[in-house]
């Protein structure tokens, strides 16, 4: 007999929803430790909830675990930037063709663009951009295929955060977010899967550019 998996319990929940946000949102910077008395006492509640929340957190990689240490918020470098965008060049565009060929509903995909547009913040702008993508990849008819996506989805984010930071490029990327969205709702499958793949090969090769170019 199989059994489901042990639900995470709700203070723990609470707690890596808020230092993830936090991180994907340039409030914990890359570096960054994590204390785990502070982050307790900010919280209000005992460590045990922060310790399961950074372990969560670090198998999702977010965050990085030393037994010397402790916890600190990963890094961002130019490897593990491109090792992270490669895996999404290799699945995203696929998905995203099948999506867009079993005419799946893209209302959540205009949606997120909707809140990108009219974001008051940077954060608010980055989780809609998140949203907007995971609608495209995620009625692909392949539920593997989503979580494959699914676990590269926070280190993508965290190395969007970065890059915007030193190098804003909202405006470009929200116009090729439209374009990708136009391509799909003309059921155009392969010619939205080639814009989602240019989209993700220029963001990378723009804020990581190989050295020499």
């Amino acid at each position: 007999m199989a059994f489901a998996p042990s639900p995470i319990p709700s203070r723990t929940q609470y707690v890596l929803e808020a230092i993830k946000h936090d991180i994907l949102t340039g409030g914990l910077s890359p570096g960054q430790p994590l204390v785990e008395t502070e982050l307790a006492a900010r919280f209000g509640v005992s460590k045990t909830p922060v310790r399961e929340a950074l372990k969560t957190l670090a198998g999702s990689g977010l965050v990085v675990m030393s037994q010397y240490k402790g916890a600190t918020v990963r890094m961002v470098d130019a490897d593990m930037a491109r090792a992270v965008y490669d895996v999404r060049l290799l699945l995203e565009p696929e998905a995203v063709r099948r999506t867009v060929a079993a005419g799946a509903a893209l209302d959540e995909a205009r949606d997120a663009l909707n809140r990108a547009a009219t974001a008051e913040d940077p954060a608010e702008r980055s989780l809609a951009n998140r949203d907007f993508h995971r609608a495209l990849y995620l009625p692909c008819g392949n539920p593997l295929l989503g979580r494959m996506l699914d676990e590269v989805r926070d280190q993508a984010a965290l190395v969007s955060t970065v890059a915007w930071a030193t190098t804003p490029s909202w405006e470009r990327e929200a116009a090729e977010h439209e374009e990708i969205l136009r391509l799909a709702a003309a059921g155009d499958s392969a010619g939205a899967g080639l814009a989602v793949h240019d989209h993700i090969a220029s963001f990378v090769e723009r804020a990581f550019p190989e050295d020499g170019e």
